[in-house]
């Protein structure tokens, strides 16, 4: 049995970076990859359309200036291949590849309690042990099929947007039906239209899109950037979404409508995602909420032709921003073509899929293609799909039965030298994913520093600890129009999860100051203990 000094759970852009910082520090490490190569979400979720809905320039690794400077990105919005490019760029440069076994699934992590150390399994049947175990599993990586009866019957293709073929996939001329419309398939729809002969769009929740304003990133713009890195990311680790981009000064109704509308309209015209937090009272004001949302109804409406199909799309169950906005190019607008259908399942739900095709309450639709855009079991489903045992033998999965309990979203009590990388209880998907990744590790790295100095060789969130930051991540999640929504933020996507809002609300800027206080305290609630010796 071959023993190192950690052991990192995946290998996308948290894994990696894992690998690079904690190698650096003289560490023994070994990273476990599920896929057949490094990339993560990037590399499974290849569908057509997918991109990124942060800025490419920003949706990047910071740890190295020689990096930033060497690498261009084409456009504002990274593809899934420009990205999964880039991700593969580090793995070569960093020499990450030597220390990494992909086609490998970890299926269990034992801690054994008297050496402190923690045995993994894979399915190739490869075991190690290691000092340190480092769960970068991703938040969006278990892909979600719902049981919908006679779905293995059918005879024609069937295709999840979480695990999309290498191949190249032809609409030409089929019947498409695509069943959801989150990020993914309001990503997918425009693109499948153009050469489908029919698309059946099926809609159980509309959803709010901004138009993405995608636009290449030209030579002297690139430049700029490129000289203003420094900045950029300083403003990006003081915000609440790891992004530079700052909500306007004063509350929505504090202004005129006027001064009011020329913010919403620069914040539409940016793209995507941060026309959720134009102002900051958006999602906690429900009447700056619905000035935002009418904004945004008066936008869609101006492009879609039917009235009637706008209704079905205009999200009416939910504020604006409280589930995360997804950012399209042309979604609205594909509905006008001829060859395209929304089906509104709120009216007539899928009761069945046969041979054929898909059976609602109502009507039966044949189909050549039935595309899954049916999201994620979002920032707990990869963990708990690992048999991870702490203490006594105990379950990780028995410790969250009732939803995920974290300090920092980093330790778990129970569960000592066990680490999760933007995981639940820290801002994980409601900010900028790279650069949580890259101050989660930074922050373990710097952990594992004190104790080899001070000769620990155990750490464990405190009990007290944990609880306490659960009830903190509530009460403000709790403040904010958030768990209105039957979002997957709070496993409402997935039949019998805890509805437990997960990610840390309050922010990337204040979160990264909460940790630098913990540190700098000797890191108040996490117990340190035993010697190396």
């Amino acid at each position: 049995m071959k023993n190192f000094d950690v052991v990192v759970v995946g290998a996308g852009f948290a894994g990696l970076y894992a690998l690079q910082r904690l190698r650096s520090q003289g560490l023994s490490v070994i990273v476990f990859e599920a896929g057949s190569d490094v990339g993560g979400t990037w590399f499974f979720n290849r569908y057509p359309g997918a991109r990124c809905d942060v800025e490419s320039i920003d949706y990047s690794y910071s740890f190295s200036d020689e990096l930033q400077q060497d690498w261009d990105w084409t456009e504002k919005y990274a593809t899934q291949e420009e990205i999964l490019r880039y991700i593969n760029h580090v793995a070569d440069r960093f020499d990450l590849r030597r220390d990494i076994r992909c086609n490998t699934r970890v299926i269990s992590a034992t801690l054994d309690e008297q050496s402190t150390r923690w045995a993994v399994r894979t399915d190739r049947g490869e075991e190690v042990t290691a000092r340190f175990c480092v769960m970068s599993t991703g938040a969006l990586s278990t892909a979600n099929t719902p049981d919908i009866p006679g779905r293995d019957t059918f005879a024609g293709e069937l295709y999840h947007t979480g695990h999309w073929p290498a191949a190249d996939v032809d609409f030409t001329d089929k019947r498409v039906g695509i069943i959801g419309t989150g990020s993914s398939g309001i990503q997918l729809v425009p693109v499948v239209a153009e050469t489908a002969k029919e698309l059946l769009v099926f809609q159980r929740t509309a959803n709010y899109s901004v138009p993405a304003g995608n636009t290449d990133i030209a030579p002297e713009q690139r430049a700029e950037l490129k000289a203003t890195y420094d900045q950029r990311r300083r403003q990006s680790r003081e915000s609440g979404g790891g992004s530079p981009h700052q909500v306007y000064p004063k509350k929505t109704l504090e202004i005129s409508a006027p001064e009011r509308r020329a913010a919403f309209e620069k914040r539409w015209d940016l793209g995507g995602v941060l026309f959720g937090k134009t102002f900051p009272d958006q999602t906690i004001d429900l009447n700056a909420n619905d000035e935002a949302r009418a904004f945004f109804e008066e936008k869609v409406r101006a492009v879609i032709d039917d009235p009637a199909v706008a209704d079905v799309l205009i999200p009416k169950d939910h504020p604006i921003g409280t589930k995360r906005i997804c950012t399209d190019t042309n979604y609205f607008q594909t509905f006008n073509r001829g060859n395209v259908n929304v089906i509104n399942l709120r009216e007539a739900p899928i009761e069945s899929i046969d041979v054929h095709g898909i059976a609602t309450t109502e009507n039966h639709y044949g189909l050549d293609m039935i595309i899954f855009a049916t999201g994620f079991d979002a920032m707990t489903g990869a963990l708990n799909r690992i048999d991870v045992r702490g203490r006594d033998g105990h379950p990780l999965k028995d410790t969250w039965h009732a939803g995920p309990r974290t300090y920092l979203g980093l330790g778990v009590d129970g569960f000592p030298n066990l680490f999760i990388v933007t995981g639940p209880g820290s801002p994980s998907v409601l900010a900028n994913m790279v650069l949580g990744a890259e101050h989660h590790v930074d922050w373990i790295g710097d952990l594992l520093k004190h104790m080899v100095e001070h000769d620990f060789s155990t750490v464990e969130a405190e009990p007290q600890a944990v609880t306490d930051w659960v009830a903190e991540c509530n009460e403000r999640a709790a403040a904010t129009m958030f768990p209105k929504a039957n979002s997957w933020y709070l496993g409402a996507n997935i039949p019998g999860k805890p509805r437990v809002f997960m990610p840390f609300i309050g922010g990337f800027g204040v979160y990264g100051t909460i940790c630098a206080d913990v540190a700098a305290s000797g890191y108040k609630g996490f117990i340190l203990s035993g010697s190396t010796a």
